[in-house]
């Protein structure tokens, strides 16, 4: 790993150790900071509590009919879901966030995998808020009634003038992994190219020579994704 890719990781387990520390203390102020530390917990023992779709996503349509929502991101829930402005769950099709706990390496720190894919969710989110005045564009593909209601969506921001995939980014980055179906496909084929990418350039989590793929044996299938 190279020395601006180490520091970049240090950085972000420092935005997720300020955030750990914090967090209780800012839990007792309202509901929603309950919610937020609700969900974030959880996830960081491994639990991923954001159900799966209702209904098939059509994934087809992000090409054939698109249909952006503006959206303002509060927090970050787990590594590929953040809880929206207007209350809702926006949780990312494509990318597929760790779950595993067991201890690892990075940036120099003992942390696990769970707690890199969270640290990466806050750090990009806030990334992407920079160059979009604290809202950016999603599509979203459907949509599970409730409270909070869970849309699944693909979102974008424009970085150094290109539009980018917030899931792409987070893959790209080796902070989470490309989505599978059922069958292990990958919802976006594209999103498994970036996959391959980061794992040979050893970004992220792929730094860890000990780390395995999250389909694999010991790290579970999070079944929102299916």
């Amino acid at each position: 790993m190279n020395n601006g890719a180490w520091r970049y990781d240090r950085l972000l387990f420092c935005t997720l150790l300020t955030a750990l520390i914090t967090l209780p203390l800012v839990a007792r102020a309202d509901t929603a900071a309950e919610f937020v530390g609700y969900y974030q917990n959880a996830y960081a023992e491994g639990r991923d509590l954001i159900p799966g779709p209702q209904t098939p996503l059509d994934i087809s349509s992000i090409a054939s009919r698109l249909d952006l929502q503006t959206v303002g991101p509060e927090a970050a829930l787990s590594g590929s879901a953040f809880l929206s402005a207007d209350g809702a769950v926006i949780k990312l099709a494509g990318v597929q966030g760790c779950l595993s706990t067991e201890p690892m390496e990075f940036a120099g720190v003992q942390t696990t995998c769970a707690m890199i894919s969270l640290a990466g969710m806050t750090a990009t989110l806030d990334e992407a808020k920079e160059g979009a005045g604290d809202a950016f564009p999603c599509h979203v593909f459907a949509q599970n009634p409730g409270r909070p209601a869970v849309r699944f969506a693909e979102c974008f921001f424009v970085e150094n003038g290109v539009v980018r995939s917030l899931s792409e980014a987070l893959i790209r980055k080796g902070l989470a992994f490309a989505a599978r179906d059922r069958a292990g496909r990958p919802v976006f084929p594209e999103y498994l190219q970036a996959e391959e990418a980061a794992r040979g350039e050893q970004a992220g989590i792929w730094g860890n020579g000990q780390l395995t793929h999250p389909y694999g044996e010991r790290y579970p299938v999070n079944s929102s994704t299916n």
